[in-house]
Parts: structure tokens; C-alpha cells; sequence
């Protein structure tokens, strides 16, 4: 099989069926970016009838519950169908959704080693004021990261690498079983705060949507950053 843009259409058309099957529904379009060690995975028309009724009766997070059990059940099977569908082998998968908009997004990190490249970025854009601001975001969320690496995907996607953003709070919290209540009360907060903190001036671009995830065991966050397209 070629690779690239054969690799891309591959892996849509195998996220598709894998959510069809699994939530009843599968999305409209699916979006792929892949740019080693990272693979993002952005879908539109997302929502089951049954989410639109529980949606109408603010139950979101019920919604947002149900589709993070699915997807942590699921998380093997994805892994395994992407080695097979793209020769990708990943570490560690990641997903958070949009319900307003019907959106979804799945971060995969494959098993190699990155380190930051800031030669690609805009000449527009500084990677320090951008990383400045997530950091800032984090620490009126939580604390400051002890690391925070980012990475320019392409014209319309940056992703976002935190480590070490947990408090003692909430270390506690997940050592007594509260895993999937802190997300979901950390998931609001942060979006509310990435957009408070001024990214899209650092940016010098509109964001469309943010999406973020954690591995609670590794103290670890992912974001990812959808920029609208440039004004010609």
C-alpha cells in the first residue's frame, strides 16, 4: 500500500466503521493528520439519536460518560486495527468530543521518540508566547505543567504535550476511584480557560475547537488546537 494520503483514507474509512459499529452511528467526515510520532483524527456529524435525546434533556454528561467507557473498552481494538489498516503502532490513544458541534477528535502517540521542532512554525506565530499561555491556562486550572511541549501538525492543527499538571487533590481523587468525575469537571474548566488566557492573539488566528484528554496514571494531558482557516 502507498503510503501518506492512501495511509489517511485507510484509517478514516476504519474509524468510521469501528464508531459506526460500536455507537450506532458513524460520523459524516473523518479528518487525518498524521506527522510522526503523532496521529489526529477529527470527525464532524457525530451523535447518535439517542445522545440528541439525552442531550435535549441535559444529560450531556451522561453522553460524555458513556462515550469515555466505550472508548476506553474500545482502546485495544483501535490499536490493533490500525496496526493492521496503517502499519502505525501506537503507545498510548486519547479522544474528546464536542457535542455542540457534533465533533470528535482521536489523539494517537505512536511508540518513537519526538522532540520539538519550532522551524515549521509561522513566522507570525512565537511556539514561547503560545506555550506561555497554555501554561498560564494550567495554572489557574490546576499548576504550571512541568513540562509542556508543543507541536505545529499543520496549517490548521497544533498539539499540545502536558506532564506533571496534577495537584495532590487530585491525585487523591484518582488514587479513591474518581477518575471519570475529574474529567469530566476538568474537561469545562480547561476549555473555559484556554479560551480566557488570549491563544488566538498569540496565534494570530481564530481557534475553531479544542479538544483535550488525560492519562491520570501518568500525570499526562494532551490538547489539540483547531484553527480556522487563514483569511486570504
Amino acid at each position: 500500500m502507498a503510503k501518506g494520503k492512501t495511509y489517511e483514507s485507510e484509517i478514516s474509512g476504519y474509524i468510521s466503521t469501528t464508531l459506526r459499529k460500536h455507537f450506532g452511528k458513524g460520523p459524516t467526515s473523518v479528518y487525518v493528520t498524521i506527522k510522526h510520532p503523532f496521529i489526529t483524527i477529527h470527525f464532524r456529524g457525530f451523535l447518535a439519536p439517542m445522545e440528541k435525546l439525552q442531550i435535549k434533556q441535559e444529560e450531556s454528561k451522561r453522553v460524555l460518560a458513556t462515550r469515555d467507557i466505550v472508548m476506553l473498552d474500545l482502546k485495544p481494538e483501535i490499536l490493533q486495527g490500525l496496526r493492521e489498516v496503517a502499519e502505525i503502532e501506537l503507545k498510548e490513544l486519547y479522544a474528546d468530543w464536542n457535542l455542540t458541534k457534533e465533533t470528535g477528535m482521536i489523539i494517537g502517540v505512536m511508540n518513537e521518540e519526538t522532540t520539538e521542532d519550532t522551524e515549521n512554525w509561522p513566522d507570525n506565530v512565537n511556539p514561547e508566547v503560545v506555550r506561555k499561555k497554555i501554561d498560564e491556562a494550567s495554572r489557574h486550572a490546576e499548576k504550571t505543567p512541568d513540562r509542556t511541549d508543543i507541536y505545529w501538525l499543520n496549517e490548521r492543527t497544533i498539539l499540545v504535550r502536558r506532564s506533571g499538571i496534577l495537584v495532590r487533590i487530585e491525585k487523591e481523587l484518582i488514587k479513591n476511584g474518581f477518575i471519570e468525575a475529574l474529567k469530566l469537571s476538568k474537561r469545562p474548566l480547561e476549555h473555559e480557560l484556554l479560551e480566557e488566557v488570549g491563544l488566538e492573539q498569540a496565534l494570530n488566528r481564530t481557534t475553531s475547537e479544542i479538544f483535550l484528554d488525560w492519562d491520570f496514571e501518568k500525570d499526562v494531558s494532551y490538547i489539540v488546537l483547531l484553527l480556522e482557516p487563514k483569511e486570504r
